[in-house]
């Protein structure tokens, strides 16, 4: 809860002032006006650089908009929070998106990656809407195979995701661990020999690169007509914080401004490698009806290796971008 604006200082008038304006018009324009009063949350840390739960929250109600409000000032905070024991279905997991943007619809149809029942559900899963277990060399999972290595979700998009919600329907004890980087923290510790390349340039952020990286079936001409390659900031400025990041997405960057191909993916190796230590690191061990928030604008993720007899369901919303990415 914010201190009443007496008590306010400076800074905190003004944070307030950017939170009305990044928040609270959407949920007007969407006509969200009430929801369920009463809820009173918690917030605790999991991890010294990201990673928070939140208690008293139910995904299946509104939230009013002082709840909404505090939910997101702990995600802007923490980054990635897990709202535990939240027994819902796909059409309350999608309503409860909504609360926070617009539910992308996942462009490639050619895998089966989006469900068929609710379109907004991208699925996550080694099982699908017929319940077969699926082997790994099925196109499906070779696609999802590249979510082992760093990336961010929808980075190959025009205007980006604003984050993503992922909900653990049957859950991996062989791995299959959820891991994120703080990506604010690693652009602040950047050795200057990696700030040098970074400042002032963009990298290109290309779907159809999944199809190079683990041998998927390539794109369809229509997939690839929907989502062509697009070029963003190295460095981008967080639209609500304010805060800079480095912007990679090792699944999806091919190019890099000025830099001939060895070299740039010489360079995002080496981001992604100094991205990847412990203590920018916050590592999700999942539990069943757990749902994971992240904001893409400023973390990567990759999930651990898991037995591919062990049935893994994982169903995943997606927050679409509202404007393009900030330069840092």
């Amino acid at each position: 809860m914010l201190a009443s604006a007496e008590c306010m200082t400076v800074e905190q008038r003004a944070l307030l002032r950017h939170r009305k304006r990044s928040v609270y018009p959407f949920l007007q324009a969407s006509g969200y006006i009430r929801g369920v009063t009463g809820m009173t949350i918690t917030v605790k840390a999991r991890h010294p650089a990201l990673g928070a739960e939140i208690h008293g929250v139910d995904m299946r109600q509104p939230l009013d908009a002082e709840t909404l409000q505090e939910v997101v000032d702990a995600w802007m905070k923490h980054l990635v929070v897990v709202f535990p024991g939240q027994h819902i279905t796909d059409q309350e997991h999608v309503a409860f998106t909504r609360q926070l943007g617009e539910p992308e619809i996942f462009h490639q149809t050619s895998l089966h990656l989006r469900s068929d029942g609710v379109k907004e559900i991208f699925l996550v899963s080694n099982v699908d809407e017929r319940d077969r277990l699926m082997r790994p060399s099925e196109p499906s999972q070779k696609q999802l195979s590249s979510s082992r290595m760093w990336h961010t979700d929808s980075s190959y998009r025009p205007m980006p995701s604003v984050g993503s919600l992922l909900h653990g329907i049957e859950i991996s004890r062989t791995g299959g661990m959820t891991q994120f980087i703080n990506m604010y923290m690693v652009y602040e510790d950047l050795p200057e020999r990696l700030r040098s390349e970074v400042e002032g340039r963009k990298a290109r952020h290309d779907f159809s690169m999944l199809h190079r990286l683990v041998g998927s079936p390539a794109p369809t001409p229509e997939e690839q007509a929907a989502m062509p390659p697009v070029w963003h900031p190295l460095v981008r400025r967080h639209p609500v914080t304010g805060r800079k990041s480095l912007y990679i997405s090792s699944i999806y960057n091919d190019a890099i401004e000025g830099m001939d191909d060895a070299a740039a993916h010489r360079l995002i190796e080496d981001l992604t490698a100094f991205s990847a230590q412990p203590k920018y690191m916050y590592r999700h061990e999942w539990e069943p009806d757990d749902v994971l928030m992240w904001d893409n604008r400023c973390t990567v993720h990759a999930v651990t290796p898991h037995d591919p007899d062990e049935r893994r369901v994982m169903h995943r919303t997606t927050i679409v971008g509202r404007e393009p990415v900030l330069a840092g």
